[in-house]
């Protein structure tokens, strides 16, 4: 794998870490201010249509404009990637401005949509305010988004990595002294706070957005400079631009709104299969542990995934372009491997401890162990998702995203509403993970007959990543069996210790076994050799 890239997924990577683990530890001081999953519930009636839309109006804006510009920058026509640009941000802003009046304008409609229709814990009139409060970002988002896609194909990936952290900073501090204030200094109700709280993401992007500005008139000498060098070959119109934009555009769109998509059908049949089995009166306080207590811990591996697409892409193109097969074979194997052996081991840590991580970060409760202990491993295969999406992307066969994302979302449809009645809660999750399985599956096929790669090539060391997170399992859950005679998973701070005592034994036997059969120096050997390095030099 190439320095840049492993330079590009490091930075992305941590940006994206932490801000997901900042958008992790929010949610216990918000959930204890809120007042439980019933607020939870409402808070993801708002979140969720605006994470579709905001997908829809950013268009798959940061990785469709960084492959644009990566691929004419291989070329050396880098007046192509500035022209589009500049034009780009015209566009984005009547985007984002057409965005946010359709859903300022049909919040209500879907209000309606999210509660069947019917008004049981909140009716349809609070679920529109939460909708409308939170459709003010969708003014900036798309704009910003543009300006992080212009940095990535530039292979420059720190601007991102920042305003992403800034954004989530600005957010979560107006998010919990908003609702705060309104609940615990004014008085004021749930659905007020909750507002308050969805209308942090657009405090967020204005950040965000002045981050982002700060960066670019910081390196405008260095665009400028590569200008000078610009062939001027290529004389591509904006009509030319854009057709070509659009066709990377739509499946990234798709990617975008895969996870939202699944918790839409949740959120649409969810309650409706639960009436139906004479569960009503639980319905949404488990749509709350469903869709937003357990997902906001389930998502956290999945970030290193989102951090290896963003920086995959326009590497992958760049080497697509030229030609150099070899080298595209080789990002794939490193970026597989890597993925896996981060993502299997966090999926199957948090499965593995569900019980006292639910208690910690929310309150101990039977139905959130149980659904966060199925879900876990779900992360597994959105991180696959991902990364085979966007290797789609590199290899110029996009279309096939689409058709995998929608028979996923057919087989969600048409199995989420048996399952649920099924397996009660827990089979919304079974629904999802049938889903995305069948799109990966497809994902995997189309990379194997048109780039002639295969999953069996680092077979060994997939086996390997396997092996070593069973020996993991067996050392923890020894340790939490004798850690649970003493210490009670209903309480905050014996299962914060239980915590920190299985995860750090799991993480020393893991890395141990990886480092003792020479798979750790395989994945990480240069960087590990720099560090070491470092250590050494400062020692002196």
């Amino acid at each position: 794998m190439s320095s840049n890239l492993i330079r590009g997924t490091f930075i992305l990577t941590l940006g994206t870490f932490i801000s997901k683990f900042l958008g992790l530890f929010y949610v216990i001081p918000f959930y204890k201010i809120i007042g439980g999953d019933e607020a939870a519930a409402l808070y993801s009636y708002g979140y969720v249509p605006y994470t579709i839309f905001i997908s829809i109006a950013t268009a798959g804006v940061p990785l469709a404009v960084s492959k644009y510009i990566a691929k004419y920058n291989a070329i050396e026509e880098y007046a192509v990637g500035r022209k589009l640009f500049k034009s780009g941000l015209v566009m984005m802003m009547m985007t984002g401005l057409i965005a946010f009046a359709v859903m300022y304008s049909f919040a209500p409609f879907f209000a309606q949509l999210s509660l069947s229709g019917e008004e049981t814990t909140y009716t349809i009139d609070q679920v529109a305010t939460v909708i409308r409060a939170v459709s003010f970002a969708l003014i900036l988002v798309p704009f910003m988004s543009l300006t992080r896609g212009f940095f990535q194909g530039h292979q420059t990936m720190g601007p991102s990595a920042v305003s992403t952290v800034v954004e989530q900073v600005a957010r979560i501090v107006f998010l919990l002294a908003g609702a705060y204030i309104v609940i615990h200094v004014l008085g004021g109700s749930v659905v007020t706070a909750i507002s308050v709280a969805t209308f942090a993401a657009f405090i967020g992007a204005i950040f965000a957005l002045l981050v982002l500005v700060w960066y670019f008139f910081k390196r405008k000498k260095h665009f400028d400079k590569l200008l000078e060098k610009d062939k001027g070959e290529a004389d591509v119109s904006l009509v030319g631009m854009y057709s070509e934009i659009v066709l990377y555009a739509i499946p990234f769109v798709f990617v975008g709104i895969a996870i939202p998509l699944y918790q839409l059908i949740d959120q649409v049949t969810f309650s409706r299969a639960m009436s139906e089995i004479g569960l009503e009166g639980q319905a949404v306080a488990a749509f709350g542990v469903l869709n937003f207590s357990t997902q906001k811990l389930v998502i956290i591996p999945v970030s290193l995934a989102t951090a290896f697409a963003m920086a995959l892409v326009p590497m992958m193109t760049s080497s697509f372009v030229k030609g150099d097969h070899h080298t595209v074979k080789r990002q794939l194997d490193q970026t597989f491997e890597v993925l896996l052996y981060l993502t299997i081991p966090a999926s199957v840590g948090i499965a593995l401890l569900a019980e006292p991580l639910y208690t910690v970060f929310y309150e101990h409760s039977e139905l959130g162990t149980d659904v966060l202990r199925v879900y876990a491993p779900v992360a597994i295969l959105f991180a696959l998702f991902s990364v085979t999406a966007a290797i789609l992307q590199g290899i110029n066969e996009q279309r096939f995203t689409i058709l995998s994302l929608l028979t996923g979302i057919l087989v969600k449809l048409s199995l989420n509403i048996p399952l649920i009645k099924m397996f009660e809660t827990e089979g919304a999750v079974y629904a999802t993970a049938l889903g995305f399985g069948s799109s990966i599956m497809i994902n995997l096929f189309v990379i194997r007959y048109f780039a002639g790669y295969s999953l069996r090539s680092i077979g060994k060391k997939i086996s390997m990543i396997v092996l070593f997170n069973g020996v993991m399992s067996i050392v923890v859950l020894s340790l939490y069996g004798l850690l649970s005679l003493v210490l009670s998973t209903a309480s905050l701070w014996p299962s914060f210790l239980m915590i920190i005592i299985c995860g750090v034994a799991g993480a020393i036997v893991y890395f141990a076994l990886s480092s003792k059969t020479g798979l750790l120096d395989t994945l990480f050997g240069s960087r590990l050799d720099g560090i070491k390095r470092k250590l050494r030099l400062k020692k002196a």
